[in-house]
């Protein structure tokens, strides 16, 4: 799916030049671009060539210069070719049979010659914005209906931070460009990267996961790349590892900032070249693998500490989205909250209750520190426990945050900083820059202060 912004030029057909040029000078003034045309046959030369915003079509030419009938044919045809593009029509001999015509025919409003400059340019960006707004109403229900049809269910994209996020997947998806989602735990990152591999060429292909945070160090390369009987001990048999397995289709490499930096090579060189050996094999194998990989990691933040390498890191972004958190699409709490209540009551056997006013204002009350995850959860405990028709606040049973006075309450100086530490770390995972700005320091304070208390995998972690 294409997702083109309407053009923002005006095409206008007039027979007569002087009228062209005060036009175009009238709509630059607006931020309007202009295309003139002399004659019909000429306008719907130039329809055939580019994309317009509007249309601007005289009634009358070389045939006669009183019956309209010439405007009335153009207008026809280009309501018929160009079903949407709005077509003012114009002219010096205004009557309100002709404008019925106009309209009748495909026109969406009439200006009468001498004209009024503001009249113009009202009726221009009125029916421009109308245009657009049609135009994106389409676009929202034939990504959701692809949404639907695609196996999506879970992904809810009714705020328009997620709205843009899917207009930028459904982009990618179709290339073979390399993606790198960021995001905190718990958004989804998963579910998008099996998106990205329904909605592409490879959909008939594998998709294979693998989360490098949680691979042994002894067992990196077997996993990815296989090996043949025999490479290490308990090697009983030949593996395939998931580089070979996801030959054709799509590789999602999780939590790929937890990789240790020795590793780091050696995934590159097969992402670059598609090119690796199997454990204790020296025969290359060559694959046609497409990777999407995740991170709830500050790559740039682990290139400059030196805990992550730079080419590693140009070659798995091409195309990077960032991951919106709960707490910046509010909009899809409860589109999301009903959508796992009624699969928590399906999947359990029990009637769908609905969601009180007091259940969607805590919903939307929360901060939900563990995302969408967090939610699934929440509703999964809430299908369990409810007992009446519809979900109140307390049946959701969501646990207020502590104050900051209880959290520090008790503790030592040196205790205070590690907790606010954490806490900052916790709040921007991923974003070093963040939490410092949030503490008040330095990021290299913030180094040395993780570094002091023992924190320098917590950006990972978090």
């Amino acid at each position: 799916m294409t997702v083109t912004r309407p053009p923002q030029r005006v095409l206008v057909v007039d027979d007569q030049d002087d009228v062209r040029q005060a036009l175009r000078l009238l709509l630059k003034t607006a931020g309007y671009g202009m295309v003139g045309a002399a004659a019909p046959d000429e306008a719907l030369a130039l329809l055939r060539g580019d994309d317009f915003a509007a249309v601007l079509v005289d009634m009358n030419y070389s045939r006669d210069t009183t019956s309209g009938a010439e405007g009335l044919e153009l207008i026809a045809q280009i309501a018929t070719q160009w079903p949407g593009l709005p077509v003012v029509a114009m002219t010096a001999w205004a009557s309100v049979e002709l404008a019925v015509q106009a309209m009748r025919v495909g026109a969406v409003d009439f200006i009468e010659k001498p004209w009024n400059n503001a009249r113009v340019l009202s009726v221009l960006e009125s029916r421009i914005a109308l245009d657009r707004s049609q135009r994106e109403r389409q676009r929202l229900s034939a990504a959701n209906a692809l949404l639907a049809s695609e196996g999506s269910e879970g992904f809810i994209a009714a705020s328009p931070v997620m709205q843009r996020l899917m207009e930028d997947l459904l982009r990618v998806a179709h290339s073979d460009a390399t993606v790198l989602l960021l995001g905190e735990n718990g958004t989804g990152k998963s579910m998008i990267g099996q998106l990205i591999h329904q909605w592409s060429p490879r959909r008939e292909q594998a998709l294979v996961k693998v989360n490098l945070g949680g691979l042994a160090p002894t067992l990196f390369e077997a996993e990815l790349f296989g090996n043949v009987k025999g490479a290490y001990t308990d090697a009983r048999q030949e593996r395939v590892g998931r580089f070979e397995l996801a030959d054709g289709g799509t590789l999602f490499l999780d939590e790929i900032g937890n990789l240790p930096l020795e590793q780091q090579p050696k995934l590159l060189r097969a992402i670059e070249d598609g090119e690796f050996e199997r454990l204790g094999s020296s025969r290359t194998l060559r694959v046609d693998t497409r990777i999407v990989a995740a991170t709830n990691a500050d790559l740039a933040a682990e290139v400059a500490a030196g805990r992550f390498r730079q080419d590693l890191l140009y070659r798995i972004n091409t195309f990077q989205v960032r991951v919106p958190p709960l707490r910046e699409r509010r909009e899809d709490i409860p589109p999301l909250a009903r959508h796992y209540l009624a699969a928590a009551c399906q999947r359990y056997g029990r009637a769908v209750p609905g969601l009180a006013p007091s259940a969607e204002r805590a919903l939307l009350g929360y901060a939900w520190p563990g995302n969408v995850r967090e939610l699934s959860h929440a509703m999964e405990r809430a299908a369990l426990l409810s007992t009446g028709a519809r979900l109140g606040a307390e049946d959701l049973r969501l646990q207020p945050a502590p104050s900051l006075e209880a959290s520090l309450a008790g503790m030592t100086l040196e205790q205070a900083e590690a907790w606010l530490l954490r806490k900052a770390l916790r709040e921007h995972p991923g974003n070093l820059q963040r939490s410092a700005d949030q503490l008040g320091i330095t990021r290299q304070s913030l180094y040395r202060r993780m570094e002091k208390h023992g924190l320098g995998e917590a950006a990972s972690e978090s």
